[in-house]
C-alpha cells in the first residue's frame, strides 16, 4: 500500500533587504513519502530566496518535467525554474532551454556535490541563464529542525545571509553562488 504525503502549512513573513521584497505568504506543502524534512525545508528556503506573487510550487517529485518551483508569465512561459538537489546534465539542459532563468539549489556533502559539479561542468559553461546556489550541509540539516506541521517563520535576507526564525528556534544560512 502506498504511503500518503504529509501536509505541512507554513506562514512566511519575508523581508528580503537585498531585493527589496517584503511580503507574507501562506503556503501548504506536501511532504512526499520519499522526501526528507530537510529537503522540504530547502524548498521553503528556495521559495523565500526567489519569492514573488507568482512564484509557485509544482508537483515536483511526482512529475519529471517540472521543477520544484517556477514562475510563469501571464502567457504561460516559464520565467524562472528552480530545482533542488543534484539534477543530471540532461535535466539542467532541458531547464535552461525551457526557461529564461534557472536556479539550482544544491545541498549535501562535498563528496556528493563536488563530483556532481564536475559532471555538469559543460552545461555550466554553455548555459548563460544558469545559476547554482550551494547550501552548506551543516546549515541545511539545521534548517530541518524548524520543520513543524504548522509553521510560522520569519525570514530575513540581507547581504547574502538568511535568518529564519520560528517561535522555538532560529537558523542562519549563508548560501553562496557557485562560480
Amino acid at each position: 500500500m502506498a504511503q500518503n504525503s504529509t501536509v505541512f502549512k507554513a506562514h512566511l513573513q519575508i523581508a528580503d533587504m537585498d531585493r527589496h521584497y517584503y511580503a507574507d505568504h501562506t503556503i501548504t506543502l506536501a511532504l512526499h513519502p520519499s522526501e526528507t524534512e530537510e529537503r522540504m525545508m530547502l524548498r521553503l528556503l528556495a521559495f523565500a530566496l526567489f519569492a514573488s506573487e507568482r512564484l509557485e510550487f509544482t508537483k515536483g517529485l511526482c512529475v519529471d518535467d517540472e521543477p520544484d518551483l517556477w514562475l510563469k508569465n501571464y502567457s504561460g512561459e516559464i520565467e524562472l525554474w528552480v530545482d533542488l538537489g543534484l539534477p543530471s546534465d540532461k535535466r539542467v539542459r532541458k531547464a535552461c532551454n525551457r526557461s529564461k532563468q534557472v536556479k539550482l539549489v544544491c545541498y549535501g556533502s562535498d563528496h556528493a556535490v563536488n563530483p556532481w559539479l564536475q559532471s555538469i561542468q559543460t552545461e555550466r559553461k554553455r548555459q548563460t541563464n544558469l545559476e547554482i546556489i550551494r547550501i552548506p550541509v551543516e546549515q541545511s540539516s539545521e534548517l530541518a529542525r524548524l520543520a513543524e506541521r504548522s509553521m510560522h517563520l520569519q525570514i530575513n535576507i540581507q547581504d547574502g545571509q538568511v535568518w529564519i526564525s520560528s517561535a522555538h528556534n532560529a537558523v542562519m544560512l549563508e548560501p553562496w553562488i557557485v562560480e
